[in-house]
């Protein structure tokens, strides 16, 4: 039986997110699973929950010493190539579209023995993802995004706050509203390209509290091909299309150079700057919290969200509609004897194909 899962700390700065709630947790101890959780001061969930429900706590980072015969659950990818990839783990890596660094930690796993079920490549029958942050991804991403196009018409070139964790939605919704107040109105003209996907979906909940209209793009609008001058018609951009095969870009230098180009901000809340996919070749790293917004400066001023870890400055909603979502999945691993379930078997050849 897969019964042992050991729940890891996260090592990315401010990343309050996990991908397994402390209410998860007890129902996964109900269908016979064994869990250990490490102490992690950033996790939005206090340790003191996960021990109230019988997990037996660890200290943070020690699951490299844990017996191999356990199931390491984490969040976001691990970077050290000098760590010990003995065990089988379950996260999101970001290796498999040639990510920067991306060849280094597979050649870990290959030396070391270890495997990789990477959430994102976790799929059903129909090929689709059983769990995904997409929703708050997307939702943050055109959050910030209005939130920042209110700020420049109030502040100028005044340097934007870092973004933060907020206790709740409607916290993050009212600061936007303090912004437009003091930006005294402005309805920008918004493009979303994957508004059908869960990312795209989450990013039109924003624009639809403040009864902003979108132009709303998917795999029909733009099967053939960029780059679009019609999205550098719009002021926003919001791009939440999850690219899996290299496609022409959405927009390009010379689209954003052209005369009537009015885009002055991208959310790029797909988020693969250092991708051979990236669809949006004009920057090629991603930013951070403390500086969120990239100036590039492209026959005018243009400003690029490129956050990889969105959905965790709503690290309460987000991680529960996330860990709701692999729950069952996670039970089917603990109880099912022999084979893995199908979106672990799916998992575990993306892997060995790509070793």
């Amino acid at each position: 039986m897969n019964n042992k899962i050991w729940l890891r700390s996260e090592t990315k700065e401010k990343e309050r997110r996990t991908p397994l709630t402390p209410a998860d947790a007890k129902k996964l101890i109900g269908a016979g699973a064994i869990i250990h959780i490490e102490d992690d001061p950033q996790r939005i969930f206090p340790i003191d929950e996960y021990k109230e429900i019988g997990c037996t706590i660890e200290p943070a980072h020690s699951w490299k010493d844990a017996p191999e015969d356990f199931f390491i659950l984490g969040l976001k990818e691990i970077l050290d190539t000098q760590t010990v990839f003995r065990h089988k783990h379950i996260y999101f890596a970001h290796v498999f579209k040639g990510q920067e660094g991306s060849k280094d930690i597979l050649a870990a796993y290959k030396r070391d023995g270890g495997s990789l079920f990477d959430l994102e490549y976790l799929t059903d029958e129909n090929n689709r993802r059983i769990a995904a942050f997409g929703r708050w991804a997307g939702f943050a991403g055109a959050a910030f995004a209005l939130d920042f196009y209110y700020w420049k018409l109030a502040h100028k070139r005044e340097h934007y706050p870092a973004l933060r964790s907020f206790d709740s939605i409607d916290e993050l919704m009212k600061q936007i509203h303090d912004h437009k107040e003091q930006a005294s109105g402005g309805i920008p003209k918004v493009i979303i390209v994957g508004a059908k996907g869960r990312c795209g979906q989450g990013a039109t909940e924003v624009f639809e509290k403040f009864d902003i209209e979108v132009t709303k793009w998917d795999y029909e609008e733009t099967k053939g091909g960029g780059p679009f001058k019609e999205i550098a018609a719009h002021d926003l951009f919001i791009n939440a299309a999850l690219i899996t095969t290299k496609i022409p870009p959405f927009i390009d230098k010379e689209t954003l150079s052209h005369e009537g180009r009015k885009l002055s901000i991208i959310a790029d809340v797909s988020c693969d700057p250092n991708s051979d996919l990236n669809p949006i070749p004009i920057y090629n790293s991603h930013t951070l919290w403390n500086t969120p917004f990239l100036e590039v400066d492209l026959n005018g001023s243009l400003d690029i969200l490129s956050v990889d870890n969105l959905p965790s400055t709503l690290p309460l909603e987000s991680s529960i509609d996330f860990s709701e979502q692999l729950l069952p999945h996670l039970i089917e691993l603990v109880q099912k004897k022999g084979s893995l379930p199908l979106p672990f078997e799916n998992a575990l050849k993306t892997f060995n194909a790509a070793l």
